[in-house]
């Protein structure tokens, strides 16, 4: 294990740890939480026709290659158009968007892309902030991005909009602006803290690269697994289940009996990162940011009450930022339609 692999100590962790896979123990969360797809044993829970008709209209779907990595991409609209580059979160994917891009697609050319070592993007010896933004630029050229007579707009998703924020502080050349969803910069409360480094501790119950993430049999046991981080009930069941679908493949079962079902990132993610570039925009002094900057977020998340709370940021003073009511963390997963009207209304004025 190199340096830049090796676990980082856990004041450095815990500036960026919230939406970092930790194991819990049935029981432990309200079953809300805990199982949120249990009730449907794999059935898909019942949709709205808004949603049916955005998820009908289904992307391109490709790969950009990028650091000699594979990296997927979901596209919409138009060459020609504004370009719009979305970056989910940690652990997630493209498709996280694909409920979402729809609705902006007739005003944009829009790139949803997987970071590298999730969804089906190519996995990495290590990753790094830097190699995300060189990412993320490659995905924007190939994708014709720039091909709408002013450089593309990044928005990104809790982890994915720390990648945002990064490229937006390292390289405001490559962007016209950027919009941050729900993304938090400081570690949890004092006692939550203590008790997630217990279960880091435990390491028996957290996938390596010496214990592969747990195959289940069937895709109904999977989809039994599956819950937001950090924890929260799912605002809408149907999105859950379409995000959690998108999040499994096959793989042979631990016995060589057949295939099964297993997560899609890469389970020693967290431990190949190298945090020490965005960590400095916390704790030294706050990075210069050129880029037009908003942010949008759930009035009810716990990651931005932490902001809130006092717990240091590299956001400047004047940034731009919408609460959308009566939701947590994961935005396009409790209001999505309300997600969409503040990004219509945002980018239909700003930046001027």
């Amino acid at each position: 294990m190199t340096d830049q692999t090796k676990p980082q100590d856990a004041k450095a962790v815990a500036e960026f740890e919230d939406d970092r896979p930790v194991h819990t123990e049935p029981g432990e969360l309200p079953p809300e939480v805990q199982a949120p797809l249990l009730p449907f044993n794999g059935e898909a829970p019942p949709a709205p026709k808004w949603f049916e008709d955005a998820i009908a209209q289904e992307p391109e779907r490709g790969f950009v290659t990028s650091l000699g990595s594979r990296i997927e991409v979901l596209t919409w609209g138009e060459v020609g158009k504004p370009g719009l580059l979305l970056v989910h979160g940690n652990s997630a994917h493209a498709d996280w968007w694909s409920f979402i891009a729809p609705f902006l697609a007739d005003d944009f050319r829009i790139a949803s892309m997987s970071l590298a070592g999730m969804g089906a993007s190519d996995w990495r010896e290590t990753y790094s902030f830097q190699d995300f933004a060189e990412d993320a630029e490659a995905v924007a050229r190939a994708t014709g991005l720039y091909e709408g007579g002013r450089k593309p707009i990044y928005v990104g998703h809790s982890f994915g909009g720390s990648q945002v924020f990064y490229a937006a502080v390292k390289h405001p050349e490559r962007m016209h602006a950027a919009v941050m969803v729900d993304t938090g910069f400081g570690g949890p409360p004092p006692k939550e803290r203590e008790e997630m480094e217990r279960r880091m501790a435990q390491v028996r119950n957290i996938p390596t690269p010496d214990r592969p993430k747990r195959v289940y049999p069937t895709l109904a046991a999977a989809l039994a697994r599956f819950r937001f981080m950090p924890p929260q009930a799912p605002g809408n069941l149907f999105v859950a289940d379409f995000i959690a679908r998108r999040s499994l493949k096959r793989a042979p079962l631990e016995d060589g009996s057949g295939e099964g079902w297993t997560w899609m990132f890469d389970p020693s993610m967290w431990n190949k990162l190298d945090r020490s570039a965005m960590n400095a925009f916390v704790t030294e002094a706050p990075p210069k940011v050129t880029t037009p900057l908003a942010h949008i977020y759930g009035a009810d998340s716990q990651v931005i009450a932490r902001r809130q709370d006092g717990q240091p940021s590299p956001l400047p003073k004047d940034l731009i930022e919408i609460a959308i009511p009566d939701s947590n963390h994961h935005v396009m997963v409790d209001q999505p339609l309300a997600l969409v009207a503040a990004l219509r209304a945002l980018l239909a004025v700003w930046p001027s």
